[in-house]
């Protein structure tokens, strides 16, 4: 699976380069994702740009990574999905539990937003 990987400062941006993810091509993905769990920077924003098609257990692998990034303190939002991907997941009802914004720049802001906010609970807990 072709994907792009653009490393910033407090997070790492994943943009799959393929127009339909299928389930055999969702392990690779979904490996590649929970690799930065494992990083100094784990925050990851995956670009969905490119993909107009998914699968459905492509889908849920998602939302379960997403969830366990949460779990694990750290940010993972989804942007730049196009009409035919929200649609399929708007439909679930574990979609409200998913982090997805419509730009890149509004997932930054989302991922920066909730290291400060980690910073302040940090800082709360230890007084």
């Amino acid at each position: 699976m072709n994907v792009k990987i653009d490393t910033k400062e407090k997070f790492s941006v994943i943009t799959p380069l393929e127009p339909m993810i299928s389930a055999n091509m969702s392990v690779e993905l979904i490996d590649l994702i929970q690799s930065f769990q494992q990083k100094e920077i784990p925050h990851i924003i995956l670009n969905l740009v490119q993909v107009e098609q998914m699968d459905e257990e492509t889908r849920r692998k998602i939302a379960f990574v997403q969830h366990q990034f949460y779990e694990k303190n750290c940010s993972f939002v989804i942007c730049e999905m196009h009409d035919a991907l929200k649609n399929v997941i708007n439909d679930d009802e574990e979609s409200e539990f998913m982090n997805v914004t419509p730009t890149e720049s509004e997932a930054w802001d989302i991922v920066q937003m909730e290291e400060i906010e980690r910073e302040l609970l940090k800082d709360f807990d230890n007084q």
